[in-house]
């Protein structure tokens, strides 16, 4: 499976999430404005979201594309299409 090949960069990726979690925290704790909290939440959003699509990424890779595993699966570039399309809905 590819997120225990991954594991350790994804696991890196989520404690950096935590970490932005955190701030928020902090911030609402410390009553900053509004504006550095909705920017914190942004950053988390965007950070949980590249997260998806790394997943979804390496899920499309490995387990459609690879003729060897999956003869006759979608193509490479049907497989970076549909990668684009779901970046951008993830931004």
């Amino acid at each position: 499976m590819h997120t225990i090949r991954d594991k350790e960069r994804l696991l890196a990726r989520v404690r950096r999430i935590r970490g932005q979690v955190e701030a928020i925290e902090r911030a609402l704790e410390t009553e900053a404005g509004c504006e550095t909290v909705m920017h914190q939440i942004a950053g988390v959003r965007g950070a949980m979201a590249g997260l998806m699509a790394e997943v979804i990424d390496d899920h499309i890779q490995t387990h459609l594309v690879d003729p060897r595993k999956h003869p006759g699966a979608l193509d490479l570039a049907a497989a970076e299409e549909l990668m684009a399309v779901i970046r951008t809905y993830l931004k």
